[in-house]
């Protein structure tokens, strides 16, 4: 949050910490206690995490079965050495495993986009956008 409220990028996420806000907080445990969390570690160091499972409620499911990226974040201090791409591909291994061919994730596609070209860059190609509110987003997929 901090970054990207330094960054003047507040309109993905606002720019109160999430541990400031209750319904934030309730969601993040909702996640740690739904079994899709996974957590990447540098030296022994939370680096990012991930959270898999169905899609969010403001996202219509698949016609088939998918696997869903809920949440993708990574700790800045370890920005550029992989972490994002090695969590989104333990997502692709996952649905693999599971027999699914098709990972979904959405994200903030306002500002300049740069979010929805990172997925991009990790081989997921827009689908549709979608807005919560005056919130724009953007659905990505990767088939497998």
């Amino acid at each position: 949050m901090a970054w990207l409220t330094e960054q003047g990028r507040t309109g993905q996420w606002g720019s109160e910490p999430f541990s400031a806000d209750p319904a934030r907080v309730e969601r993040i445990t909702g996640w740690a206690l739904s079994g899709g969390m996974r957590i990447a570690e540098i030296d022994g160091e939370a680096a990012g995490c991930v959270v898999l499972g169905g899609p969010m409620p403001y996202i219509a499911p698949a016609p088939e079965p998918e696997l869903y990226v809920q949440a993708l974040v990574i700790d800045r201090r370890f920005h550029g050495r992989g972490v994002g791409s090695t969590l989104l591909e333990l997502a692709s291994a996952e649905a693999a495993g599971r027999g699914i061919s098709l990972v979904r994730v959405d994200c903030y596609a306002g500002d300049d986009g740069r979010l929805v070209r990172y997925y991009e860059s990790q081989g997921f190609t827009r689908t549709e956008p979608f807005t919560v509110g005056e919130w724009p987003g953007q659905i990505l997929e990767r088939r497998l």
